[in-house]
C-alpha cells in the first residue's frame, strides 16, 4: 500500500477516489493478507472523512435554505 495512511484528502472527491482504489485492489485480490488491515483502516478514515464533509455541506445547505426563507418572508 502507497504511504497515504497519514494523508488526509484534500477534497470529498479524492476521497471517494481512493475509496474506489482501495475497493478494486480488494475486489481483484490485489492486496496480500499482510495489506489488508492497512487498506480497511485507510478505508474506515476516508469514510469517516466524507460522512464529516457531508454533513458540513448538509448543515451549510440548511442554513442558506433557511436565510432564503427569512428573506422571502420578509
Amino acid at each position: 500500500m502507497t504511504n497515504q495512511t497519514d494523508k488526509t484528502p484534500g477534497s470529498y472527491k479524492e476521497a471517494i477516489s481512493e475509496i474506489e482504489e482501495i475497493l478494486l485492489k480488494m475486489e481483484a485480490n490485489q492486496c496480500d493478507i499482510d495489506s489488508l488491515a492497512a487498506y480497511t483502516a485507510r478505508a474506515l478514515e476516508l469514510l469517516k472523512f466524507c460522512k464529516e464533509r457531508l454533513f458540513k455541506t448538509d448543515k451549510e445547505v440548511e442554513k442558506c435554505l433557511q436565510a432564503l426563507n427569512d428573506t422571502l418572508s420578509e
